[in-house]
């Protein structure tokens, strides 16, 4: 079975927040997860471009206000990147 990328990003924040996985949702954000802060967002973000092997802009990295909006921007740069 394929992972989804919201459930591979997802993992990288169960991993890094320190969360079991079925508490992080599309929705989850630093409103709602306790250890999600400036230092550990860039984290966040350092982890999604390791594991799906992309940069990301600043602006990107600014767009991210939740996991789901994360998956999305991963989902469009992996479209969008030559093969």
């Amino acid at each position: 079975m394929t992972l989804t990328i919201l459930d591979q990003v997802r993992k990288v924040a169960s991993d890094l927040f320190v969360l079991p996985a079925d508490r992080i949702t599309a929705e989850s954000s630093p409103d709602t997860i306790e250890a999600w802060d400036s230092i550990q967002h860039l984290n966040f973000v350092l982890a999604l471009e390791e594991k799906f092997g992309l940069q990301l802009s600043p602006e990107e990295m600014e767009q991210i206000r939740n996991v789901g909006e994360a998956a999305r921007l991963v989902a469009s740069k992996l479209q969008n990147s030559p093969r």
